[in-house]
């Protein structure tokens, strides 16, 4: 069964994402509550796919994702954010992104893009 990272501020979120990721069969869900701790997670446990919040303390999601390209140029990262700001979706996929889920997301939504990116 495949690895996840989630990295997002808030903790209803992340255990949100938990939920649905727990009933699809995933068990190995590994959780930061901000980019630093992210990049730690991620360099320590080698997730298949990364979720990433783009706004975060101590590191933002922009900056956690140049991070975990910079230590695995293969990497698998799936930014979440409620700031559907064009821009910074903009930016998240030019640094590296495979994609882009919006906040407030369906758990289908969630589910269909995590099974994209481990299949």
């Amino acid at each position: 069964m495949s690895t996840i990272l989630v990295a997002d501020d808030a903790s209803f979120m992340r255990l949100m994402i938990r939920q649905i990721l727990a009933r699809q069969g995933y068990t190995e869900i590994f959780e930061a509550e901000n980019g630093k701790v992210a990049v730690s997670l991620f360099q320590t446990h080698k997730p298949d796919l990364a979720l990433l919040d783009i706004t975060m303390p101590e590191l933002d999601g922009l900056a956690a994702l140049k991070e975990i390209l910079a230590f695995e140029p293969k990497a698998k990262v799936v930014m979440c954010s409620a700031i559907a700001q064009e821009n910074m979706v903009r930016e998240a996929l030019k640094l590296g992104a495979l994609d882009f889920v919006v906040k407030p997301f369906r758990p289908e939504e969630l589910l269909k893009t995590v099974t994209k990116y481990l299949s």
